[in-house]
């Protein structure tokens, strides 16, 4: 896959949570939150400012991020699925 995202655009790939049964309830897929954790993937050149610069973007291919519940956009590719984000729509940048 080669995808380039443009401007302030991320595109990241989410994590998948640890399985918990709590009081041995198995809660179905369908009733499950997606995570809300993801590792980027790639990232767009920054933010054009209004004196035509460039602003470099926070986060860095490899980075581990957290984002809000309804952010980006789900896509598909190759039969994986990612997400692309607003570089503003990321929360925090987890630390190793």
């Amino acid at each position: 896959m080669n995808l380039r995202p443009l401007h302030d655009r991320i595109l990241v790939r989410r994590l998948e949570e640890q399985e918990a049964m709590r009081g041995g309830i198995i809660i179905p897929d369908s009733a499950k939150e997606k995570p809300q954790q993801a590792e980027v993937v790639a990232v767009g050149s920054g933010k054009l400012l209004e004196d035509g610069q460039r602003a470099a973007p926070d986060v860095q291919t490899g980075d581990r991020i957290l984002f809000g519940k309804y952010s980006g956009s789900d896509i598909t590719i190759e039969g994986q699925e990612y997400l692309i984000l607003r570089e503003d729509e990321i929360l925090g940048v987890l630390g190793k």
